[in-house]
């Protein structure tokens, strides 16, 4: 009989039935996989269970909230956060089983990723390696900050690992879902912002942006990657701006006035 790795994977969904399939067959080896799904109306609750996963249905709030309720339904002593556009490569996962094999492991990893888009696999701007939080981690030595809407901060008590295999991300199918998700990010963006008081006015969104375009294309290399490239950096441009000019709108007095 062959044992299954002490590892819980959780994803993140919603509406997500064009991206989960590949994502849930690359973590096929795990001992348990859970499905966080925010009340979608596609076929991604049906794949999930196709794919052996749990579905746990909790309103969307914030990713915050989300993540952290990934931590609280799975069982495992170890704990993969996967999203729905990632793939947990083969290199990836070997690497994950050693490490739970050994005692003398860290705590956390953080896991590079791999980002593919517009067909092409992306090595500058910021984009390789690309981290988010460590998405292996022991249970009870992490946690998410709840009340965070997007970029999630996260508490580690213990010792921080990266790993050296990377997984696959492929954040956008077309540009069409890459500005939709733009939008959605930067009105999330708004409430953290809000929250952390800073300052807004459209001269400094415009000066944010830039400095994001010319960050991810000249001094990160961005145009070493072609037309993707510059995809990149002007959807880098446009976070920035269109957050820190949502700000700007959003503290306007009812009216729309100044």
């Amino acid at each position: 009989m062959v044992t299954q790795p002490p590892v819980s994977v959780f994803i993140l969904s919603r509406n997500e039935e064009q991206k989960i399939g590949p994502a849930l067959e690359s973590v096929s080896w795990a001992a348990e996989i859970v499905v966080i799904d925010s009340h979608s109306t596609d076929s991604t609750p049906d794949i999930a269970a196709r794919h052996r996963a749990r579905v746990v249905t909790i309103e969307f709030r914030r990713f915050g909230e989300l993540r952290q309720a990934g931590i609280e339904n799975t069982t495992q002593p170890w704990i993969l956060s996967l999203d729905a556009d990632e793939r947990c490569t083969p290199e990836a996962r070997d690497e994950i089983l050693r490490i739970v094999a050994d005692p003398a492991s860290a705590d956390a990893y953080l896991v590079p990723r791999r980002n593919i888009l517009l067909g092409r696999p992306i090595l500058h701007g910021g984009w390789y390696p690309d981290y988010r939080q460590p998405q292996l981690f022991r249970r009870g030595r992490m946690t998410y900050d709840a009340s965070d809407e997007v970029h999630e901060g996260w508490t580690l008590n213990g010792r921080l690992g990266v790993m050296r295999s990377a997984i696959v991300q492929v954040p956008y199918a077309t540009l069409s879902e890459a500005l939709s998700k733009l939008n959605r990010y930067t009105s999330l963006g708004v409430r953290k912002l809000e929250r952390s008081g800073a300052s807004s006015g459209y001269a400094k969104a415009f000066l944010r942006g830039s400095w994001a375009f010319l960050k991810a294309y000249v001094f990160q290399l961005g145009f070493l990657d072609g037309g993707p490239g510059l995809v990149i950096a002007v959807l880098r441009f446009e976070n920035s701006f269109y957050k820190h000019a949502k700000l700007v709108e959003h503290r306007l007095p009812p009216g729309g006035t100044p």
